[in-house]
C-alpha cells in the first residue's frame, strides 16, 4: 500500500483507492456513538442551511453538529459524544451532520473509489478491516489517511495510528501514546477551561475510548446526499 497522510479539512485530494477521514474532536466520535445507539445513516451536509432545509422536507430527521464547536440554533442535537451515548431512542433515525472540520473533509474527498470515517474509538477496527480488503490487491493501493482538525495533534496522532497498523508497525505507536496526544491536543484546552461550559470535558473521556465494535462507517457517495453508513464486518 502507498498511505499519505494529510492535515487539514480543504485538501482536494487526487483520486485514489481509499479515503479515511479522521475526525477524533468529535465528528465521527460522535458518529461511533450514534451508530452504537442504532441510528440508521448519517446525512452529511456542507451547510446549516442545507441541514434546515431536510429537516423543513422531512422532519422526522435529527440534525445533529456544530459551528465553531458550539451548538446550532434549530438543531436537535450538538456535537457531543456524551450527548449522543445517553439520547435514546434513536434507533431507526436518520441524522443529519454538519461540523466544521470532520464532515467538510469527508465531502472534500468523495473522489477515493471507497470512503471511510472514523474517531480513535474506531480506528484500529476500520484500519485492520481496510487492511484485510485490500491486502491482494497489491503494493500500488493508493490510501490517503485525511487527519481532519488543522492544527490538532488529536486527528494527527490517529491517521498515523492507522497508518502503523495497516503497515503491521503497530510497536511504533502504543494505543497509550495516542491517547496521551488527543489529551494535550490544543484541541481539548476548551474543553477544561471553566470559562467555555459549552464544552463537557466528559466528552474527551469518550473521544478516547477504543471501542471493539463489529463496523465501520462507509459513505455512499452514490446517494443524493453522501451518507455514512453502517458496515457490518
Amino acid at each position: 500500500m502507498q498511505i499519505t497522510i494529510y492535515q487539514g479539512n480543504d485538501h482536494h485530494l487526487r483520486p485514489s483507492d481509499v479515503n479515511i477521514v479522521i475526525d477524533v474532536i468529535r465528528a465521527f466520535t460522535v458518529a461511533h456513538y450514534a451508530f452504537l445507539q442504532g441510528v440508521k445513516e448519517i446525512l452529511l451536509v456542507g451547510s446549516v442551511q442545507s441541514a434546515l432545509k431536510i429537516k423543513e422536507h422531512f422532519p422526522e430527521v435529527l440534525l445533529a453538529g456544530e459551528v465553531k464547536g458550539l451548538p446550532i440554533a434549530g438543531f436537535d442535537l450538538d456535537n457531543s459524544p456524551f450527548t449522543i451515548a445517553h439520547h435514546y431512542g434513536l434507533k431507526g433515525k436518520v441524522l443529519v451532520q454538519k461540523t466544521t472540520n470532520g464532515v467538510k473533509a469527508a465531502l472534500n474527498a468523495l473522489n477515493g473509489k471507497e470512503i471511510y470515517v472514523t474517531g480513535f474509538s474506531n480506528a484500529k477496527t476500520t484500519a485492520h478491516y481496510i487492511k484485510k480488503k485490500w491486502t491482494n490487491a497489491g503494493n500500488q493501493t493508493e490510501v490517503n489517511i485525511v487527519a481532519s482538525h488543522p492544527l490538532g495533534e488529536d486527528d494527527l496522532a490517529c491517521a498515523e495510528y492507522i497508518k502503523n497498523i495497516m503497515e503491521e508497525r503497530d510497536a511504533c505507536l502504543t494505543k497509550e501514546e495516542v491517547i496521551n496526544r488527543i489529551q494535550n491536543s490544543c484541541v481539548t484546552d476548551k474543553f477544561y477551561d471553566p470559562k467555555q461550559k459549552e464544552f463537557n470535558p466528559v466528552d474527551i473521556e469518550y473521544c478516547t475510548k477504543e471501542l471493539d465494535s463489529p463496523f465501520i462507517m462507509r459513505i455512499n457517495k452514490s446517494r443524493e446526499i453522501p451518507t455514512i453508513e453502517r458496515v457490518d464486518i
